[in-house]
């Protein structure tokens, strides 16, 4: 009996340390497993449509991690926050930016991680907060999105009730002005032909206006040398008469001056008696006009003897 005892313990005992074997080597597999993976948070400010739990996250392309989880924000419901599962060798920087892609035309969506600058810092080493949180920017898909709805807003502007009836009315103008034109086609046609008869005219008129125009310039061009030497025997004159006068001039400066001193000094006074002769002459003119004879003669002219 006491020999079966021993065989039980040494059983026991031998399995309890194979079990314990056994857990120990998976916690040190899955404590390897962890230290070969880091956890980033991301949180868009954009829907995630398609986006699951699995899906893969590339950087630049290359798979290098999946969606863990997804969930909305507990602050703000407009917010997604997606746990990210990425490998740690993973260059994940601190000017990485995470957004949302599609793998193909009809694929499903993905995150993808661009940017990384070699010179910058890993991003989990400089965020302190126990999962870091990559920044995000706007995906191609919510660019495209957004210009939709502009783009539909616009259309709704461009087609709203006031703008239909304005084209509806231009469309109206527009037939009624064909109506119109359609009824004076005659009429168009003949304004049509005058206006070429026109057109022939002036042709005909800037023809004759043209050529006259070169017969003027002709004839001025060939008399241009002659005008131009008369011009110069002129100037010429000109100045060979200014040089005369200037030479008199100096030649009889002296005279100039005693003329201008004395000769106009004694205008004055001669013109004053010029005046009063003038004035004498006058009024023997008005008395020989009045009484010839008693001007003459001293006495005044014989009267006629009147018989009684």
């Amino acid at each position: 009996m006491e020999t079966k005892a021993n065989y039980v313990l040494i059983g026991a005992f031998t399995i309890l340390v194979s079990v314990f074997l056994l857990l120990f080597a998976l916690w040190a597999a899955n404590y390897s497993s962890e230290k070969s993976w880091q956890q980033y948070m991301v949180i868009f400010n954009e829907p995630v449509t398609g986006l699951s739990e699995g899906s893969s996250v590339q950087y630049n392309g290359i798979s290098v991690g999946t969606v863990e989880r997804l969930s909305l924000a507990p602050d703000d419901p407009r917010r997604v926050r997606a746990l990210l599962r990425i490998q740690a060798r993973a260059p994940v920087k601190t000017d990485t930016r995470a957004k949302m892609s599609m793998t193909g035309i009809t694929g499903s969506p993905i995150i993808q991680l661009t940017g990384g600058s070699p010179e910058q810092p890993r991003l989990a080493d400089v965020d302190q907060r126990e999962i870091p949180v990559i920044q995000t920017e706007p995906s191609a898909l919510q660019n495209i999105a957004d210009t939709a709805n502009r783009l539909v807003a616009r259309l709704d502007q461009v087609l709203s009730e006031e703008n239909v009836e304005r084209v509806a009315n231009t469309l109206e103008n527009i037939e009624t002005m064909t109506a119109t034109v359609a009824d004076q086609r005659e009429d168009l046609r003949a304004i049509i032909v005058n206006a070429r008869e026109s057109s022939e005219q002036l042709q005909l008129a800037l023809a004759n206006t043209n050529r006259a125009v070169e017969d003027f310039d002709r004839e001025l061009v060939d008399k241009l040398p002659g005008l131009v030497a008369k011009l110069d025997n002129t100037l010429t004159e000109l100045d060979s008469a200014a040089q005369g006068a200037n030479g008199i001039i100096n030649e009889n400066r002296a005279a100039v001056s005693s003329f201008a001193n004395d000769g106009l000094a004694q205008l004055g006074p001669t013109l004053g008696e010029l005046r009063g002769l003038v004035r004498d002459l006058r009024r023997i003119s008005d008395r020989l006009e009045n009484n010839p004879t008693r001007y003459l003669l001293g006495r005044d002219s014989p009267k006629e003897f009147e018989p009684e």
